[in-house]
């Protein structure tokens, strides 16, 4: 319980927020029926309200929080931060942190990626790839190649380039006007697996069909853009690493870049610190990486895209037109990069990736009972993100807002994509954390089916 008394209770702060806030792809009339939560503050896995009740963060507020609200080294680097530099301009200015941060996340990759360039948000990274690739090729002499290629249910952001390689029905029947087309391949989803097939088969199939694609638009695609190992909000959707090798030697093949979205699958998340080291033995490297969500450890908005040598190289040139021509504000801010390096020692000094290979396996036992529910299918796990799927026939059109209400009754925080239940949780859960956050979706699952109708 919060034991400071707030000025105002939640729903006052509710009230207020209706009115002034527009909230972030929410259909505001629906918090006629559905909550609104007004916060009071944070502490490792929970989220408090103004009124003392508590939330456990099951999906780390929206899949960045990695080690806890406000934890106490990402804090006190931050406060000495502060004293020294809060902001400035990275056109013509440069700054420790910035610096650092570049060369520890080039170390991460053994130097395959070696070049860094900072915004702050997810979809102005997957901007800066789309836009990178394009530009690469055109000074390379090969200005036709100014296509893109995305898996089918693929999210990559929801400003315009972002939204032209991401196959959501809702942003498309939207925006779609506005957007540059783009070709939308067949999913390695494993859920896509016939009957007596694996997911290495899913992979298989839809590897022909990129390969189709290329070959059919042969010397107009600048790159393949895709999440690794876990379409996310596709409901979670999951492939077989296989497919990462084969759209690798494929893009090589064509002279394609690959674009690696690991937004939401990269610092951890899939159980290696990048989710393409698990593709085959040595992993394989992408042409772009771009990360934000959990590289601030959840604290400030920052994104950044990697890319190789020979990209960086295209790009080197006296002629202005020929540089990069993107920028932001608040580019590579001093206090969101120490975030990012707080958040990178203690991957390094905890031993992150080692311990979250446990987490991960108590995960799995602790959802046994989803394995042997009658209905829920499609149960899977990728490092720390479980999930699975409720069956069609006994949800209703409802399902995920239902869920969402009833779990808050039983201090959960999840958010339902559709009819997938999944969690991503803080890597500092605890044992017990874990035992209330199971039986908290078991209890809530068996309350909303019984009230479907």
């Amino acid at each position: 319980m919060n034991t400071n008394k707030p000025t105002l209770l939640s729903d006052q702060w509710v009230e207020r927020s209706l009115k002034a806030v527009w909230h972030p792809c929410t259909q505001m009339k629906h918090h006629e029926r559905f909550p609104l939560i007004a916060l009071s503050h944070a502490k490792g896995s929970w989220l408090y309200d103004q009124d003392g009740h508590r939330y456990l963060d099951a999906i780390s507020s929206w899949w960045v929080n990695l080690f806890g609200h406000a934890n106490p080294y990402i804090n006190a680097a931050l406060k000495k931060q502060l004293d020294q530099l809060e902001h400035a301009m990275l056109a013509g200015f440069t700054h420790p942190p910035v610096v650092e941060l570049a060369e520890k996340l080039s170390a991460l990759t053994s130097n395959h990626l070696g070049h860094t360039f900072f915004a702050s948000d997810g979809a102005s990274a997957i901007e800066i790839a789309l836009k990178m690739s394009f530009h690469y090729w055109r000074n390379m002499g090969l200005s036709d190649k100014r296509e893109f290629i995305c898996l089918k249910n693929s999210y990559h952001g929801e400003t315009l380039g972002a939204l032209a390689v991401t196959d959501v029905a809702l942003f498309k029947d939207a925006y779609g006007p506005l957007t540059r087309h783009a070709h939308i391949v067949e999913s390695p989803d494993s859920r896509n697996a016939n009957k007596g097939e694996t997911a290495v088969d899913a992979a298989t199939r839809a590897l022909k069909d990129l390969e189709k694609t290329l070959q059919k638009n042969q010397g107009k695609i600048a790159a393949l853009i895709l999440e690794p190992l876990v379409q996310c909000a596709a409901g979670m959707a999951m492939h077989d690493r296989s497919y990462l090798v084969g759209a690798r030697q494929l893009c090589d093949q064509y002279q394609v870049h690959l674009i690696a979205d690991e937004i939401a699958v990269g610092c951890g998340r899939t159980g290696t610190f990048f989710a393409v080291e698990q593709a085959g033995e040595s992993g394989i490297w992408p042409d772009f990486l771009a990360l934000s969500k959990g590289i601030s450890g959840g604290y400030l908005p920052l994104s950044l895209v990697m890319t190789t040598e020979k990209i960086y190289q295209a790009f080197y040139d006296e002629d202005v037109s020929r540089g990069f021509l993107h920028s932001h504000s608040y580019t590579g801010n001093p206090l969101a990069c120490t975030a990012a390096l707080a958040t990178l020692d203690i991957f390094a000094n905890d031993h992150v990736i080692e311990k979250n290979k446990v987490l991960a396996n108590a995960m799995t036992e602790s959802f046994t009972w989803a394995k042997n529910d009658s209905n829920i299918e499609h149960f899977r796990q990728k490092g720390m993100i479980l999930a699975f799927d409720i069956k069609e026939s006994v949800t209703s059109k409802l399902f995920a807002k239902e869920f969402f209400k009833e779990a808050l009754s039983k201090e959960i925080l999840v958010r339902p994509i559709g009819r997938t239940i999944y969690i991503m949780p803080p890597y500092t859960l605890s044992m017990d954390e874990l035992d209330i956050l199971s039986d908290g979706i078991e209890k809530t699952l068996h309350l909303v089916l019984q009230n479907k109708d």
